[in-house]
Order: C-alpha cells, then sequence, then structure tokens
C-alpha cells in the first residue's frame, strides 16, 4: 500500500481523540457546524477546534463554507462565520488491497441488466429476509431498547443509515451506505433499501412502522412514516 494514500491519511487521523471528537459533531449535525458551536460539544478550546476543523478539511472529510449568522443581513450584520460539513468524498481503506466495490458494481449492473426481473425480485427477496432475521434477533435478544422503533433505529443506526426527523414527524434516512452504487442503478438499490428496512420492521413486529419510497436530494431514498398519530414514532421521535 502505498504510504501517502490520501485514503489511509484520512482515515487514520480520526484515530486522533479530538479530531475524531470534532469530526462526529460537525458529521451528526443536519446543517454546517460554526467553530464555536463545534468546539463546546467536543469540550474543547476555540482555536484547537479550529485548527483541527481545518486540518480535517484539508484531508478532505469535511468542507467550509461561510454563512452570516441566522437573521442577520446587510449592512451591520458582520462577517460570514466559517462553518462546516460533512464532505460528499468516500474514504475507504484495506490492507492487504480488496476490491469489494468493484464487485459490487458488476453484480448490480448484471442483476440491473437482468430484463426478465428474476435477478432483481431475488435480491429484493433476500434484502427482506435478512432485515427480518436482523430484526428478529434484536427481538428477541431485548437489546435494552424500550420499544420497536429504538430497536429500528439503532439497526438503522448500526447499517450507516444515519436515521432523522422532519417536522411532519416522518423519518428519513441522512445517508445511504450505498451511494455510489445508487447512483448507477438507482431502482435496483432504492428497492433494495426499501425490502431490508420493511423486513427489519416486520421482524420487530413493528406494525405502526411504514417503509416507503420518497427520494430525496442527499438522503435515502426510503422514509418510514407511522400508521396513526399515536405510533411510538410520533411519541418518541428520533434523534
Amino acid at each position: 500500500m502505498d504510504q501517502h494514500d490520501p485514503g489511509l491519511s484520512a482515515v487514520s487521523s480520526l484515530d486522533d481523540p479530538v479530531r475524531g471528537r470534532l469530526y462526529r459533531v460537525v458529521a451528526g449535525s443536519e446543517r454546517p457546524v460554526g467553530r464555536d458551536d463545534a468546539a463546546a460539544a467536543a469540550g474543547i478550546g476555540r482555536p484547537l477546534a479550529a485548527y483541527h476543523l481545518d486540518k480535517l478539511v484539508d484531508l478532505g472529510l469535511l468542507t467550509a463554507s461561510y454563512q452570516r449568522p441566522p437573521g442577520r443581513r446587510g449592512p451591520g450584520a458582520g462577517r460570514p462565520a466559517k462553518v462546516y460539513a460533512r464532505s460528499g468524498r468516500e474514504f475507504a481503506v484495506s490492507v492487504p488491497p480488496r476490491e469489494y466495490e468493484l464487485a459490487a458494481r458488476l453484480l448490480a449492473a448484471a442483476v440491473d441488466g437482468d430484463a426478465s426481473g428474476t435477478s432483481q425480485a431475488a435480491l429484493r427477496d433476500a434484502a427482506r429476509q435478512y432485515g427480518a432475521d436482523a430484526g428478529r434477533r434484536a427481538r428477541l435478544a431485548g437489546t435494552g431498547h424500550p420499544g420497536a422503533w429504538q430497536a429500528l433505529q439503532a439497526m438503522l443506526r448500526e447499517h450507516g443509515f444515519e436515521p432523522g426527523q422532519d417536522g411532519e414527524g416522518a423519518v428519513y434516512l441522512r445517508n445511504c451506505p450505498f451511494h455510489q452504487l445508487a447512483a448507477r442503478h438507482p431502482g435496483l438499490v432504492c428497492g433494495m433499501n426499501l425490502a431490508l428496512i420493511g423486513g427489519m420492521v416486520d421482524g420487530l413486529e413493528a406494525g405502526g412502522l411504514r417503509p416507503g419510497l420518497a427520494p430525496g436530494s442527499g438522503r435515502c431514498c426510503v422514509v418510514i412514516t407511522a400508521a396513526g398519530p399515536a405510533s411510538e414514532m410520533s411519541k418518541t421521535g428520533a434523534s
């Protein structure tokens, strides 16, 4: 492996406790984060936070832009503040080198190219079965979550979906773990995601939660809604 590989440098930099903490603060926010807020959330001083945030930008893990504070416009509004957001770049490190992404692209292309639809149906069935088995294990193990929605939320986080809640109570997924594949094969991957999450709901016996397709910019195509206004989801919310 090339010791100057940018992926290795980026990923290894997160081993630093301060830098890793700051990255999690920014990556976990739905909006760009300023230096003051990042420093407060990470429990460090502003100068140290600014230094590490800019290093994360240099490494390609974050992006930086300038915004004025909300409500301040025109003359006298002050200088725009530097804010940070998670970068859209992806980094993967494997020792020794592996080409799992290439295998996934080839398999997706083959399944998507099956005009009969048999392969797509088999993929959705496999995804739903995987989700159902995982949900059933979580339910039977009593994972410490008091309700099905909390258990589903934990499972979604574990698989990289990053659940969040909009103003109307629907739960959207801020990240698609299969982003590159979804860009090339959106119908295939969205159908797989829907089947996977539907299987989780089935396995958890969470009949009040309904996954559905609602593609949007910068997030997964699946959105989870409640069966009724008094559902567990609307009472507990999503973090």
